[in-house]
């Protein structure tokens, strides 16, 4: 039973990984995410619900997040929120891509990467 396990995996079901997201849904929360960044690293997600690369690497990002990382993790659908997707790239001097992750340290946004590139940031580096 061993080596069957080993080959085709456990038919236990998977536990889910759940992130302690914040829901990014209003432009005045921009500014406490910069005013509290200087505390604690600010991590912002963009999502694209209709996107299928969207969602894939949102599933990648949720499988790699490290629970004890010390940072606040924000998720923006950016579909339902377009104007705060907007003002997300103003705000933080970014362009606006999908799906996106923001890292914001001291009122900077330190790094910031798109797609496939997501999951090459090192977020340990800026706890």
């Amino acid at each position: 039973m061993g080596l069957f396990k080993t080959i085709f995996g456990s038919s236990e079901p998977k536990k889910e990984k759940v992130l302690p997201w914040l829901p990014l849904t209003e432009m005045s929360q921009l500014e406490d995410i910069l005013k509290k960044s200087n505390d604690k690293t600010q991590l912002v997600f963009k999502h694209s619900t209709r996107c299928g690369i969207s969602r894939m690497v949102l599933n990648q990002f949720v499988d790699a997040y490290d629970l004890n990382a010390d940072a606040d993790l924000y998720y923006l659908d950016l579909l339902s929120y377009r104007n705060v997707s907007d003002e997300v790239g103003y705000k933080f001097q970014v362009l606006h891509e999908s799906p996106q992750l923001l890292v914001i340290k001291n009122e900077i946004t330190v790094a910031h990467a798109s797609h496939g590139a997501i999951n090459e940031i090192d977020l340990r580096k800026f706890g």
